[in-house]
């Protein structure tokens, strides 16, 4: 067991961390809140936290469990755990850890062999869509697993879909009384099989943790601290976990950032995190909002993105400091088309790397993944590696699997030197001294000098450390896909980039309906999330940040795109097209302020739609009004998306009220943005001429 330190050796544990960072470290047993902004040195405060219970004798190191919701997250906790002494801590994933829970409890409330963990749920979905008479195409799948799943997260049966999803106002991809058939359908025939998703360890460990005493009292005389990472994106299911987790107790460190709330879609919200206080009066809190990751240029840029936010709830209104000399100026550029966007990101990628920023160093970020494409091709034909993120992982990769192979047959080698010894193995695979020239071979090459890199690592916080220890390090990495860093530029979705950090982040594609993205509509709440997601983005970069939109989609198409409402306040006053952007921004209230009919003032929402108040009369014509929604349900049942992404009700009505007869007085409609008068202005237009003719 880790031994217990005097006081004075308990403060040189936190020599290095800031008064705030101190103070959360520090903190008495007990409910602790730390709200921690991006880049102010939460993992490190929480480890802290954690050693320094542990070496003041508050808790054994193998009685504390910490939780957080990625692989890579979990295996950053335990390297910095191990570098503290305290190894023996558990640091996992929600899902890792009620798995082991459940195998562990299985036999004695179960009784049979443990059922088996579905790798893709889709062909359970598949027949159950079959069954209920719904499409069985692959994006129709995808949208019913995804919703599936976010009402497992939200503790919402079968039976209460349709009325959840009604109270809630979801945008759902089928009627929701299909939806719960399917649902319903999937349940059974995955029992079945007798098999669980991810999901079902979370479901099933709460239920034996809440229904089994003996159960429950083991678990909690085995585990007496709890730590939470990323408190805000908790899911109402890994909620009740944890509550059954803590038993009553309130031994429990959450740390958040509401800014940062990116999965309301799947389930989660801060609420939890918000709240904390209500539900521990005595909790210490603690806010951290030193940012030691980024320069304070990319700091400022960050907060005018949060700040503009709306309806920021108390507990969210961080400010970050930034505490890095000073670096470049964010830059802004706007391209006619999507593939001199990508040209352009690839020629600044060149020049970073000439000037030493290593490719590993390097991020482009989009909202979709389907935007990869274009870079991937610039990126190849500038000649720069790199790595897409969700593509294929890395522990499954060839050349990595023959290296684990030959380190685990020479275990019993005789150097006494971890590094050389991982060196001259990986030789017999590949490893030479200087890399292939590039392709796959220098990919090869990449990945197996990160096992090398990894083993360096090792070497320098474990004292002693040996090839058996070694080959356990990579098991455990292996089992977590917590892979090392390989060489070359990240491609990766905004989501996908949450939890990481570069020297150089490239943001692309900031134009109206991709950020936002177009399903968004008008939901408030839906805008607001892609907000934060963008700050998500501006905050994973250190030092260069890159900010860039197209006018068009493809080479000689129409230049109609607007750039990121997200943008407006943030270009300088002296940039090119600062011009134009003060020209397309949408002010705060719109231009459409006053009454078409009687010029009074409109206030709501749907009046400045409609351009006209409520007491005015309506001008609509039901004729073309009754066109127009026969005209979006053809294209929303061809795009295979609910009427409403085409077009709300209130734009079709406000469309058939003003009747307008090009395209802008199209666009001035609140509404309809350029994605959409690309995608349906013509069609919109030719409707409305039609019904003037008839």
């Amino acid at each position: 067991m880790t031994g217990v330190l005097s006081p004075k050796s308990l403060n040189r544990l936190l020599d290095g961390l800031d008064p705030e960072q101190r103070a959360a470290a520090g903190a008495p047993r007990g409910p602790v809140c730390v709200l921690a902004g991006a880049g102010t040195g939460k993992t490190r405060t929480i480890t802290h936290r954690i050693a320094h219970l542990v070496r003041a004798g508050h808790v054994a190191p193998g009685q504390v469990l910490a939780v957080t919701f990625t692989t890579r997250a979990a295996g950053e906790m335990r390297t910095r755990l191990r570098g503290l002494g305290v190894e023996a801590a558990q640091a996992l994933t929600f899902h890792a850890a009620a798995r082991r829970q459940l195998r562990y409890f299985w036999p004695r409330v179960v009784g049979d062999r443990p059922w088996d963990l579905m790798d893709n749920k889709l062909r359970f979905v598949g027949q159950a869509a079959n069954r209920a008479k719904l499409g069985t195409e692959v994006e129709v799948l995808r949208d019913l697993a995804s919703e599936i799943e976010w009402a497992k997260a939200s503790l919402v049966s079968p039976d209460d879909y349709p009325a959840v999803t009604a109270r809630a106002q979801r945008d759902i991809p089928a009627p929701a009384a299909q939806i719960a058939q399917v649902y319903r359908l999937y349940e059974e025939l995955k029992n079945t099989a007798q098999v669980l998703d991810f999901d079902d360890l979370l479901l099933h460990t709460t239920a034996v943790l809440e229904e089994h005493g003996a159960v429950a009292e083991e678990f909690r005389d085995r585990y007496r601290c709890f730590v939470v990472d990323e408190y805000q994106d908790v899911t109402p299911l890994q909620q009740r976990l944890l509550d059954a987790w803590l038993g009553g107790r309130d031994d429990l460190t959450v740390v958040g950032d509401a800014n940062q709330t990116i999965y309301s879609f799947g389930g989660a919200s801060p609420r939890p995190l918000l709240e904390f206080t209500r539900r521990f009066p005595e909790a210490t809190v603690v806010r951290l909002e030193r940012d030691y990751r980024s320069t304070p240029e990319v700091v400022s840029l960050a907060n005018r993105v949060i700040g503009a936010a709306r309806g920021r709830p108390a507990g969210s209104r961080l400010k970050l400091i930034g505490q890095r000399p000073a670096g470049p100026e964010p830059r802004f550029a706007e391209f006619d088309d999507e593939a001199v966007e990508a040209d352009a990101v690839a020629r600044r990628v060149r020049e970073l790397l000439d000037g030493g920023v290593p490719a590993s160093e390097i991020a482009v970020l989009y909202r979709v993944n389907a935007q990869s494409e274009a870079y991937e091709s610039a990126l190849a034909e500038a000649g720069i590696p790199y790595l897409v993120r969700g593509g294929e992982r890395f522990f499954n990769r060839t050349e990595v699997r023959q290296a684990m192979s030959a380190l685990r047959t020479a275990a019993g080698d005789g150097s006494s030197d971890l590094v050389t010894t991982v060196r001259s193995v990986l030789a017999r695979v590949g490893l030479t001294e200087s890399p292939p020239a590039g392709g796959a071979a220098k990919e090869r090459w990449d990945a197996l000098l990160a096992i090398v890199e990894l083993a360096e690592e090792l070497s320098a916080t474990v004292e002693d450390a040996d090839l058996p220890r070694f080959n356990a390090e990579l098991d455990q990495r292996a089992a977590a896909q917590h892979p090392p860093t390989v060489e070359g530029v990240t491609l990766a979705s905004l989501h996908a980039a949450k939890g990481l950090e570069w020297d150089a982040v490239f943001l692309v594609g900031l134009a109206e309906g991709t950020m936002p993205i177009l399903h968004a509509g008008d939901d408030e709440a839906a805008i607001e999330e892609e907000r934060r997601l963008f700050y998500v983005g501006v905050t994973r970069a250190r030092e260069h940040l890159w900010l860039s939109w197209a006018l068009a989609r493809t080479p000689g198409g129409r230049r109609n795109r607007r750039r990121s409402r997200f943008l407006y306040g943030l270009i300088p006053e002296d940039h090119p097209a600062a011009r134009v952007a003060r020209a397309q921004q949408k002010p705060a209230t719109p231009v459409k302020t006053r009454c078409r009919v009687c010029g009074g003032p409109l206030l709501e929402t749907l009046e400045v739609k409609l351009g006209r108040c409520g007491r005015c009369p309506s001008t609509v014509d039901e004729g073309l009004l009754e066109r127009l929604k026969s005209w979006r349900g053809d294209r929303a049942r061809e795009l295979k998306v609910p009427a409403f992404v085409v077009f709300t009700d209130a734009t079709l009505l406000a469309i058939a009220e003003q009747r307008p007869v090009d395209e802008a007085a199209l666009v001035s409609i609140s509404g309809i943005g350029a994605t959409k008068l690309e995608r349906f202005g013509a069609e919109i237009l030719g409707v409305v001429r039609a019904s003037a003719g008839s």
